[in-house]
Formats: C-alpha cells, structure tokens, sequence
C-alpha cells in the first residue's frame, strides 16, 4: 500500500523499524485504533435515555457520563503524545487500547451511574494514550509523499466514527442485540479493541528514541490543571446554568497558563526535557493551523442538535434519527475520497474549499429550515455539501498542521493538534449549543426546534467563514514567502 519512510523524513536519534512485510496491515491496526476514541465520543449520545431508565441515573450523572469522558480525553492527549515521543510508539499504543477495552468492559457491566462515570474517565484517559501514537507513527514512518494518502485515509476514519456513532448507536438500541439496551454501546468496543490489539503486537513496528529522558510530571500535573480548568466547565456549565465555578475555573486557567509557560522555559534553560517544547509553537502554519482545526471542529454541535431537533422537534425514534445523518455521510465519504487528488491539485486551498463548502451546507440548511421545509431536498442538498466540507477538511488540516513537525515531536505535536479539535468541540457544544437552546426556549413543536437547530447552523457556518479567511491568509502568506526566498537567494549570491 504505501513504502517506508526513508531515513531523511525521520527524527535524530530514533531506533527506526526495518520495512514491514505487511504494510496494509499496519495501516489497517493504527485505523482500527484510531476509530475508537471518537466513536465513544459520539455513540453514546443516543443512549442517553437507554442509560437514564436502565440505571435510573439522574440528569446530572448523565451530563457526567457524556462530559467526563470528553473531559479527560481532552485533557490527557498532549501527555499521550509526549510519553509515545519518550517511551515509544507501539508501547503506547498497546497500553492506551489494553486499557481502553478494560474501561469499555467496566462501563459496559457498571451496576450503577457512579461507576459508568468512574469507567468513562478511564475511557477518556486511555483514548488520550491511543490516539496520539497513531498520527505520530503515520508521520514518523511514512514518507512526505506517502503521508496525504495515509492521512487521508486517517481522516476518513475520524470522521467516519462520528457518523457510524449516531447509526451504530441508533441500531444498538433498538435493536436490543444479546438482550442488551445501553451496555451494547460500550461492549462493541471489546471484539473490536481486541482485534486491534492483536494486531499491534504483531504488525505495529517500534518507534523509540534512542536515548530515554524522564517525564516532566510537574509539567503533566500543571497542563491537566490547565486545561481542565478550561474544557470541564465548557462541558458542564451550559447544563448546570453556568454557576460561578464555572467562571471561577475559566480564570484560574490564566495563572496556571503563566506558571506553566514559565516552568516549561526554565526546565529548557537547566538542560531538561520538557513536556511541552514552546519552539514548536513558533512555528506560524502550525500555530494557524491549530486555530483553523479549532473553528473546525465546532461544527460537533451539528451532531447534538440534529439529533435533538429529529428527535424531540420531529418525534423520531433513535433509529430513523442515526439514519437521517446518511446523506451528511454520503457527501463526507465523496470529500474523502475526493481529498487526496484534489490536494494534489490545488494544494493548500483545499482548506478554503473545505470550510466554504462547509459553511455553504449549513447555510442552505438553514436557509430551508428558515422558510419552513423541514427535511426535503433542500435541507438535505445543505447537508450533502457540509457532508463534502467536512469530507476535505478533515484529513487535509491534520496533514497540513503537522507538515512542518520534526519526526521527534510528532507525538507532542499530534496530542496538541487532537487535544484543540476536542476543545473545539466542547466550545462548539457549549456555546453553540447554547444559542440553540436559548432560541428554543420553553417552546414545543417542529417548528420551533427547527429555527433553533437554524440558528446555531448559521453560527457554525460564521465560525467555517472565520476559518476560510485564516486559510485563505495563512495560504497568501507562504506564497509571499516563495515568491521572496529566490529574490534573497540570487541577491546572497551577487
């Protein structure tokens, strides 16, 4: 499928793996592991109502079962990436999916909401292990012309999972397979995860560096706090009314930003190995990319409110609500498919015709639900194209954010790039959502669902506009650099 990277595109001082003999299989393990974390980030959503009469949880339990795996997942993802940079690759792999099966197993059997909650935590902590290995072994390995084509099909994953999570989890439930309602939604991950992890131990190849530093674990206790402090009330203060811990927490992650940046510099400075490597944030299309792959991903507020908005505005069952998504799915798979050949076309303005296409779909769907057509062919011709938006967008801003990362730091630099996409979900659910609801109000009906989900599609569609005019920016600003690097060539040269 794809050749070995050769030794030029790889990190100094790390112990490289001979060729494999089976490439397709490598790229099928990293894919299977790469699936996971983001179908618990969405399969769960249906089932919400499942858990709530099966365990007789309370509404604030079930606001944890969703929050608390976000949160820690989130949290966890930059010291993932950076323990597979220092302990290796395919160990971190291993770990990370051997304790994701574990917390999928415990959720699965959990007797009550406290221990559901307790299981998702270590869900989100060993997804945030899993997941960095696989786009830090895809750059590490694979050559600068063979990495659009595995990303992409990394990207098609990732962004599959999110459409398979509302089908997969609308069938399970319905369905009731071995006489199970909710626990199906976790236990699916076991045979899965345990493919994977046969897998892995057979095909994966290691990546370590040859020379092992010590884990920077103050740097590992501030960033949590950190982020924590900022991403768990995102997810938890819509639903709670924004008490004032919830702003209390947004302003302590100012001091603890400071005294982390601070740390960091001074373990620099005395010769130590840092967490976080502050260079790698000078980089400018690495810093802008991370911004665009925030604005991105608020669009995960599409995923919660078009499933209210069937649901509770139309009255349809769980079901017919995940396959109600097939025609967003079906304009994604043809972006995907699509992506790689019109990279290798017109380069980096793929990213401007991924976030216009994006924020055209919403558009139009809003536009219909605006004048009243609910799902028809208009509604369902905005989706399609938000469908193929999110079909380019995908793998090309993983790819083009981590095109200029050293090897070495491909671990850190895929827990950051992973860690913004999931703080750019919980905005986007947060803020989005709570234009929605507060559109919505105390009103019933389709209608009044339908102007609701309206709203905070035209707001997501601002924030893809937002995001088309930093790549658009982030695109004339390399082409002034091309255009300037000969003049300075020929003129050091006269």
């Amino acid at each position: 499928m794809c050749a070995l990277a050769d030794k030029s595109t790889r990190g100094l001082g790390e112990t490289v793996p001979e060729p494999a003999t089976n490439r397709t299989l490598i790229v099928a393990v990293l894919l299977l592991g790469a699936f996971l974390p983001p179908l618990d980030f969405y399969i769960v959503n249906l089932a919400l109502p499942a858990i709530r009469d099966g365990l007789q949880a309370t509404g604030g339990q079930l606001q944890l079962i969703v929050s608390c795996y976000s949160s820690a997942y989130a949290v966890f993802l930059i010291t993932g990436g950076r323990l597979g940079d220092l302990f290796g690759r395919k160990r971190m792999f291993i770990a990370g999916l051997a304790s994701f099966i574990v917390a999928s197993t415990i959720c699965g059997l959990a007797p009550n909401g406290s221990i559901l909650i307790i299981g998702r935590i270590l869900q989100g902590a060993s997804a945030a292990v899993l997941a960095p290995q696989v786009l830090a072994t895809i750059r590490t390995i694979f050559s600068v012309q063979e990495q659009p084509r595995v990303i992409g099909l990394y990207g098609s994953v990732f962004g599959l999972a999110s459409i398979v999570g509302q089908l997969l989890g609308g069938a399970l439930i319905t369905l009731h397979p071995f006489s199970l309602t909710w626990q199906s939604i976790f236990l699916i991950n076991v045979p899965i995860g345990i493919a994977a992890l046969i897998g892995a131990m057979k095909f994966l190849p290691e990546i370590k560096p040859s020379k092992r530093t010590q884990i920077d674990w103050v740097g590992v206790l501030l960033l949590s706090l950190l982020l924590g402090s900022i991403i768990y009330p995102l997810t938890r203060g819509r639903e709670a009314g924004w008490p004032a811990w919830t702003f209390i927490s947004f302003a302590a992650s100012v001091p603890l930003l400071a005294l982390f940046i601070w740390f960091e510099r001074w373990l620099g400075r005395v010769g130590s190995s840092p967490l976080v490597d502050l260079n790698l944030f000078k980089n400018r299309t690495f810093v802008t990319g991370l911004a665009m792959a925030f604005l991105f991903y608020c669009i995960s507020v599409f995923f919660l409110t078009f499933g209210i908005y069937l649901q509770n505005g139309l009255g349809w069952t769980s079901l017919a609500s995940g396959i109600g998504i097939l025609p967003f799915a079906f304009g994604f798979f043809a972006g995907t498919l699509r992506s790689a050949k019109l990279y290798a076309r017109v380069g980096n303005h793929i990213l401007s015709i991924g976030f216009g296409l994006l924020a055209g779909g919403f558009a139009i769907t809003a536009a219909a639900l605006y004048a009243g057509l609910g799902p028809g062919i208009i509604f369902y011709v905005g989706l399609i194209c938000a469908g193929v938006g999110q079909g380019l967008l995908q793998p090309s801003t993983v790819r083009i954010v981590l095109a200029e990362v050293e090897p070495e730091q491909a671990g850190l630099a895929a827990g950051v790039v992973t860690s913004t996409l999931q703080i750019g979900a919980a905005v986007g659910v947060a803020a989005v959502g709570s234009v929605f609801f507060a559109v919505l109000g105390q009103q019933a009906g389709a209608i009044a669902y339908g102007n609701a989900f309206a709203c905070a599609l035209a707001v997501a569609a601002g924030l893809q506009i937002l995001g088309m005019l930093l790549a658009a920016n982030m695109n004339h600003g390399r082409q002034l650099r091309a255009e300037l690097s000969p003049a300075a060539a020929g003129q050091s040269g006269d």
